[in-house]
């Protein structure tokens, strides 16, 4: 779950309506806990102040510059967007909100309202609908025309009162959206966010999600889906996903990108280029929008080169090519149209511009209904306007009194200006969620190498000359590291530095422990105290207690982007015997205890996979494997080549068993087994055997509950879901030819 916004700046969305793209919103997502839980944080109410203000106006500027166009606004600082959401604005709160939305107009920004009503509204009454439309009412008298309703990241377990009136949860989204959408006039920008925002939240599986075609089908056409990609941060989104989703939602969705997303990671700083979404995407989609950086500044890469694949032809490529040269050997990407590498350099050049210029120190942005102005050169401006104040600001005597120091003594320091490969660095470190910069690469790639090979850095081997080289190679980028710091930290512009400083200081710190450590083992100096020392002071370690949570779990590190070798666990796969009864019950029970609120089995709907696992059935000759590890059985999968006899006392069940699918399948794994390959290869080859025994088909019923092993089947991608007539909500049965 990700923490509320507190601070005293509205955090943004950014992105547009294709081809000509944009935006600017103030969203942040609360990811979904394990087992479909939301945890909801609360957040201090506060009202927008100046300081949003000023912030929005800034984008604004800055996104018209770069040809995007529109503005989502859903600032969890406003309180009245989500937990308050019936509340009124006051006079004051209406009268900032109108500069905000008079500034979008005058720069051509389409300025979208989003109000998110989910957290406890009760969608079948008509006070509550009312007081939705009383709120968008009033959001329309201070000049906005577009908006939108957001259902994500909320329960979706409906009340009583909801259950008697709607079908489904859908069902009753879709039905307030679409008189909403009705009572405002069918505005020509209205988005809908769903609940499964996402490919990863759709059970079981995109094209089989009720929830989604019930939306598809029910939403009025003229209202646009917000759509994150196959995950909430989505590393990849492929054309055919898009097309598949589309076809679901019978329209094409507005991406609304997490990929430079940073609320979920305070450590975290994502300076990147906008990559992986192939721009044949963009004739495919109604717009984008991004969730940048929650800081402003960092955000310049982010969006410039958002804006440079919104606009990607082939016009654009010989622009870019005109601009920067030929590619480099190797340098060739499979998007004819974009190329990150380029966009990222375009961006940073422009950066540097910026990081280079004063930023005014002691001046204020004042904003007035006026406060916009078009300059001589065109382009529209913000005024700075200096307040009185009895601070005198910081100066330097550069006169000719100034220290010169003697033959032997230390030389004055001076700061180099930053330069292009500065920045470059600069991204390399702070990458994307599932990309180190090449730069950032090589650096793990030498340590871990320097580490593995340290013996011959002080003994005689066929590696120690190759292991200097390297040290010292890896010695030279921790300097270049450095001296990005420096160069950065005397930057002109200083309220780009404030943005960044806690991001660059965090990685300097790392990469001198990492530097000081490779010195060691080279035998170059003493052991560095906060490495060698058990009791370490507080700066020579990353600490916390949500650092210490994550460590203590089995699955930390998984999500580490340089992949060390994996620890090596023996997964020992063999046929079940009599003797593994109790052991696989022991299994078997231990798994039904696993999930919150899970009701008792007696309570359930029987099932013979149930039966078979508890040992009340006996499985098919040759058709029963266990998986062992070093503390004994972890895992089984049994099966009934004929499950006809053991499904007479089960109508319900009896239905599922066909020609098509006559055998059953069932399979448990310990969650100590974090590795999925063990369990897939036993899935395997108990397939192979009942295959062997003539059958045409396999069948296994699921709990919806028992999503661990739900996403299992689905993964494998041979199971399909099953459609049963009569067979109960709770139950989710999938099968596959042979």
């Amino acid at each position: 779950p990700l923490e509320e916004e507190t601070s005293s700046r509205t955090r943004l969305r950014v992105g547009g309506h294709l081809p000509e793209p944009v935006v600017v919103s103030g969203k942040r997502r609360e990811k979904r806990a394990a087992g479909n839980k939301k945890q909801e944080a609360k957040t201090l109410g506060r009202s927008v102040g100046p300081g949003e203000i000023v912030y929005f106006c800034c984008w604004v500027l800055r996104e018209q510059t770069w040809g995007l166009n529109t503005y989502l606004y859903a600032p969890k600082d406003d309180y009245k967007h989500r937990m308050y959401w019936r509340d009124l604005y006051s006079a004051q709160e209406a009268e900032q909100l109108i500069v905000l939305i008079s500034a979008a107009k005058r720069h051509n920004v389409e300025f979208i309202y989003a109000i998110s009503p989910g957290l406890d509204i009760t969608f079948s009454n008509p006070k509550e609908v009312a007081a939705l439309k009383r709120k968008l009412d009033q959001v329309k008298e201070f000049g906005c025309r577009s908006f939108s309703l957001l259902f994500d990241d909320i329960e979706t377990e409906m009340c009583p009162a909801d259950k008697q009136t709607f079908s489904s949860f859908a069902h009753a989204q879709v039905a307030i959206t679409n008189e909403v959408y009705q009572h405002l006039g069918e505005p020509e920008t209205f988005l809908f966010c769903p609940t499964d925002y996402c490919a990863a939240f759709c059970t079981p599986s995109v094209p089989q999600s009720s929830y989604l075609h019930t939306v598809g089908e029910k939403l009025l056409p003229g209202i646009d889906i917000l759509w994150t990609g196959p995950k909430v941060v989505s590393h990849k989104i492929s054309v055919e996903s898009i097309e598949e989703v589309s076809s679901v939602l019978k329209r094409a969705p507005v991406i609304w990108d997490n990929i430079h997303a940073n609320d979920y990671d305070p450590q975290r700083l994502f300076l990147g280029p906008y990559k992986d979404r192939p721009s044949e995407l963009i004739p495919k989609l109604r717009g984008v929008l991004t969730n940048p950086n929650c800081e402003f500044y960092p955000n310049f890469v982010a969006i410039h080169t958002l804006a440079t694949w919104c606009k990607a032809t082939a016009d654009l490529t010989v622009s870019v090519l005109i601009r920067l040269g030929p590619p480099s050997p190797g340098d060739e990407e499979e998007d004819p149209c974009y190329s990150p590498q380029k966009a990222l350099t375009l961006a940073l050049t422009d950066w540097l511009q910026e990081f280079l210029s004063t930023d005014q120190p002691g001046g204020k942005l004042e904003v007035t209904s006026s406060m916009i102005s078009k300059g001589s050169n065109g382009k529209f401006m913000c005024r700075l306007k200096k307040e009185a104040s009895d601070e005198e600001p910081m100066q330097t005597d550069m006169g000719e009194s100034s220290y010169v120091p003697g033959p032997d003594e230390n030389p004055l320091y001076t700061a180099e200006p930053l330069t292009l490969d500065d920045l470059k660095l600069l991204s390399d470190l702070f990458y994307l969620p599932y990309e180190h910069g090449p730069t950032a690469r090589t650096m793990l790639r030498e340590l871990d190498w320097l580490k593995n090979h340290s013996q011959a850095a002080t003994s005689e081997t066929d590696k120690s000359a190759e292991w200097c080289s390297r040290a010292q190679r890896f010695d030279d980028m921790c300097d270049a590291v450095v001296q990005m710091f420096n160069r950065l930290s005397n930057a002109p512009n200083r309220r780009i530095l404030y943005d960044l400083y806690n991001y660059i200081c965090d990685i300097k710190s790392g990469v001198g422990l990492a530097r000081a450590y490779v010195k060691t083992l080279g035998g170059q100096g003493q052991p560095a105290a906060q490495l060698m020392n058990d009791d370490p002071e507080p700066w020579g370690f990353r600490g916390g207690l949500s650092g210490e949570f994550q460590r203590m779990l089995p699955g930390h590190g998984n999500r580490d982007l340089f992949k060390h070798p994996p620890m090596t666990t023996v997964y020992c796969i063999r046929p079940y015997c009599p003797e593994d009864k109790v052991e696989v019950q022991r299994v078997f029970t231990e798994m039904q205890r696993t999930g919150e609120g899970r009701a008792p089995r007696t309570a359930q709907p029987p099932l013979i996979c149930d039966s078979l696992s508890a040992g009340d059935i006996s499985p098919s000759p040759q058709c029963a494997l266990v998986m062992e590890d070093d503390a004994g059985i972890c895992g089984y999968a049994l099966a009934l080549t004929d499950a006809t006899p053991a499904a007479a006392k089960t109508q319900v069940i009896k239905k599922l068993i066909s020609e098509e699918f006559p055998s059953l399948v069932t399979s448990q794994v310990l969650p100590r087994v974090t590795d999925p390959s063990p369990a897939k290869r036993m899935i395997g080859w108990l397939l192979s055997s009942i295959k062997s025994s003539g059958s045409r088909g396999v069948f296994c019923e699921l709990r919806q509950g028992d999503r661990r092993m739900l996403d299992f089947y689905s993964k494998l991608g041979s199971f399909k879901t099953i459609q049963v007539s009569g067979l109960p909500q709770d139950i989710v049965a999938m099968g596959r030819t042979l």
